[in-house]
């Protein structure tokens, strides 16, 4: 066994995991001015990135397309209908199902937030192509074409 090559594969910046994170980190920092003045989490924005898209849908495939579980959207959604954002109910065809709606201040907010992804894009110091490889190449790190 070579000690050196075992001592080179434990050093941090020979790990994939620690760029992705301090990567991640710091793009979701961003974000937090802008969502600060609005009262919400990056996590509820992305929830409501989900629900602009489309309202209506079962907390599972909110818990899908966020690639979250469900004990960790569950309380983030309690929240948010607390906040008077969303509604939740129970699914027509299968009570077992939640669905959650947007109210009018779920959508409202929507106008309120607009300009989020443009001001976030101009604090990120990549030209677009590279900045569309990064996004290819993390989609496919997940196993998920661009969407």
């Amino acid at each position: 066994m070579d000690a050196k090559k075992d001592n080179a594969t434990m050093k941090l910046e020979n790990q994939l995991c620690f760029p992705l994170y301090a990567a991640a980190r710091s793009v979701t920092g961003l974000y937090t001015p802008w969502l600060k003045q609005l009262g919400l989490t990056y996590t509820q924005y992305i929830t409501f990135l989900v629900l602009w898209e489309k309202d209506g849908i079962p907390v599972g495939e909110i818990c899908e397309k966020l690639m979250l579980d469900n004990g960790t959207v569950s309380p983030l959604l309690k929240k948010m209908e607390n906040a008077g954002y969303i509604t939740r109910s129970r699914s027509a065809e299968d009570d077992r199902v939640v669905v959650i709606t947007l109210t009018e201040q779920g959508r409202e907010m929507q106008k309120r937030a607009k300009d989020i992804p443009e001001k976030v894009g101009a604090c990120i110091d990549l030209p677009p192509e590279k900045a569309m490889k990064l996004y290819e190449l993390l989609y496919e790190l997940l196993g998920k074409k661009g969407e």
